[in-house]
């Protein structure tokens, strides 16, 4: 299908979201990929993570790029070449970008499942989230927190961050459909605007500094 979702935010910023539903084949069609590309999609075994590969591509076609024009630094961290601000997200049949002229963004797609109440206590004290009786409420909850922690990371890619100790998110209610985070790691104190939310089980969350 076409673009599933396009979100223009007031800071020149823009969140393009793709519902992957086509063949590989069909993604790949007026694709033109970079060799480096060509190679290491043609090295991924499994054909969901080409599909979300492919899709990513089309996304950062209806925002007038190229294969060509997308580059990763030493750490893995994606960059324009027009200097705008990139942040890329795939989670089974969903992919996602935002894009920003000057502002650091970070995204993140996640799937709500029951284990992330499993891992909760090493990436957010999960005593704040008790209160939840609803064990719905709750996976969403910390789908959410988990989202707005992997996006920081992506904004800040600084090795040594950690999830639980340095980046604190304030709490929010699901209607808000937004909140506040902070990184606090060594000389940084750095705060975030933190916007998520939820369609078909799945959970986007994108970060803007």
């Amino acid at each position: 299908m076409p673009l599933y979702k396009s979100i223009q935010t007031t800071n020149q910023t823009k969140i393009l979201i793709w519902k992957i539903e086509e063949s590989f084949d069909e993604l790949s069609k007026d694709i033109e990929l970079t060799n480096r590309c060509q190679i290491r999609v043609d090295s991924m075994k499994s054909e969901l993570h080409k599909r979300g590969f492919m899709s990513i591509r089309h996304l950062l076609a209806e925002e007038g790029y190229e294969d060509k024009d997308l580059f990763y630094d030493e750490f893995g961290k994606p960059h324009l070449t027009d200097g705008k601000f990139i942040s890329i997200t795939h989670s089974f049949n969903f992919s996602a970008i935002i894009v920003s002229d000057n502002h650091p963004v970070g995204i993140d797609i996640e799937k709500q499942r029951d284990k992330i109440v499993r891992i909760a206590h090493k990436f957010t004290p999960f005593e704040e989230y008790k209160t939840l009786a609803n064990h719905d409420a709750l996976v969403r909850k910390l789908t959410i927190v988990w989202g707005a922690k992997e996006s920081l990371y992506k904004i800040y890619e600084q090795k040594g961050l950690s999830f639980l100790q340095d980046i604190n998110v304030q709490d929010f209610s699901f209607d808000d459909g937004r909140t506040v985070a902070s990184i606090r790691f060594i000389d940084d104190n750095s705060t975030y605007t933190i916007s998520f939310l939820e369609f078909e089980g799945f959970t986007c969350v994108y970060a803007i500094k």
